[in-house]
């Protein structure tokens, strides 16, 4: 089982949506990191990603690729992530934590090594936006091999976006977790400026998915999803949660105000 899928089903058991958060380890320190992900569990937040620094981010905007230059500056690295994800569930936090992350980084540690660590540390899931669903097998037979080891599993998310369609059944046909929909063409924080076809790119990808289908790219506000709340199971907030905590100097209590709020008015609509 995996702490994703558990999360999930509770979830869907309520008929409630999932809130899911990004942020970027390691900023503006691994203390900050885990005081902010304490309080949003304690607020209430389903699942957090948590972004692994990286040079080239590719799929980020100017927000997140900030985050990860001035993390990295700061001495972020994914040993040091693999440490802040151990001593989390040492002090006893459940919530599902995703890595968010780039492929270069896992090739670099090693497929096996980093699947190992994963596991031991206490990674649910991984997001990897340039990892293409043709040349995942490498990395999912070594999280297969690794997850035989243990009760907690760390799992492959996949991600569609407008652009899939006919790929959506293939790439959903043995997905685990959760489906993350990418909402709008081009990088990340693009202020909910969605995809003109949106709602049947949704609505599609809903239909064929046999897990609940979440929806990031440009949100900031629950009423941003107002319009798509039939067919999405939850949504997920990046930029607009880095730009808060930057303006509330990385506070975990604005974090907990932002997070309840949004999950209550999320499952309000």
């Amino acid at each position: 089982m995996n702490r994703i899928e558990q999360a999930l089903a509770g979830l869907q058991e309520k008929k409630e949506k999932a809130f899911i958060t990004y942020i970027t380890a390691g900023l503006p320190d691994y203390g900050k990191t885990k005081a902010i992900i304490k309080a949003q569990e304690q607020a209430g937040t389903d699942i957090i990603e948590l972004g692994i620094p990286f040079s080239d981010p590719v799929a980020d905007g100017p927000v997140i690729q900030a985050a990860s230059y001035d993390a990295i500056l700061g001495g972020a690295t994914l040993e040091k992530t693999f440490t802040c994800m151990k001593e989390l569930r040492q002090e006893g936090v459940k919530l599902p934590i995703v890595f968010m992350m780039y492929y270069n980084t896992v090739l670099h540690y090693g497929m096996t090594a980093f699947a190992e660590k994963c596991r031991a540390c206490g990674v649910d899931g991984l997001i990897i936006p340039d990892l293409p669903f043709e040349e995942q097998e490498e990395l999912q037979n070594a999280l297969d091999e690794s997850n035989a080891k243990a009760e907690q599993e760390t799992i492959l998310i996949q991600l569609v976006s407008p652009v899939s369609k006919n790929r959506v059944p293939m790439i959903l046909e043995n997905a685990r977790g959760f489906v993350y929909c990418v909402s709008s063409m081009g990088v990340t924080g693009q202020e909910a400026s969605f995809h003109r076809e949106v709602m049947g790119y949704l609505a599609n990808v809903k239909e064929i998915s046999k897990i609940p289908v979440m929806m990031g790219f440009g949100i900031r506000t629950a009423e941003d999803v107002a319009p798509m709340k039939d067919v999405i199971d939850g949504a997920i907030v990046g930029t607009h949660f880095i730009n808060l905590m930057r303006e509330h100097a990385f506070s975990p209590e604005a974090a907990a105000e932002y997070c309840s709020t949004f999950k209550r008015e999320l499952n309000a609509l």
